[in-house]
């Protein structure tokens, strides 16, 4: 079969390679509860129950935990809504929310 032939000026869709992809990784720190990272994971990933709760166990053990792999404007939504979610009520030296980075999936 012969090889097509590209006109000159004729641009190539580009469709065919890989969307890089990110991770938003949540950090550990001790002015938040379970209770609050739970509840904060359900809302804004709408994590079950049990989801929520392995990755507040992960990041209390490990210092981190991915919580999704996506596009980096998904992330970066992702990243600024752990940001803005609040301090935890529920303990009074909590004085914001909790941190979370991107970082590159590859």
């Amino acid at each position: 079969m012969p090889q097509p032939v590209i006109a000159p000026g004729t641009e190539i869709s580009e469709r065919g390679r890989a969307t890089p992809l990110y991770r938003v990784v949540l950090l550990d720190d001790d002015d938040h509860t379970y209770d609050y990272v739970i509840e904060m994971l359900q809302t804004i990933f709408v994590f079950s129950l049990d989801q929520a709760y392995r990755h507040a166990e992960e990041v209390d053990r490990s210092g981190r935990t991915v919580l999704i792999t996506c596009e980096l404007a998904e992330a970066e939504f992702a990243r600024d809504q752990i940001h803005g979610y609040g301090r935890d009520p529920r303990l009074a030296r909590s004085k914001g929310p909790m941190s979370a980075i991107i970082e590159p999936a590859a």
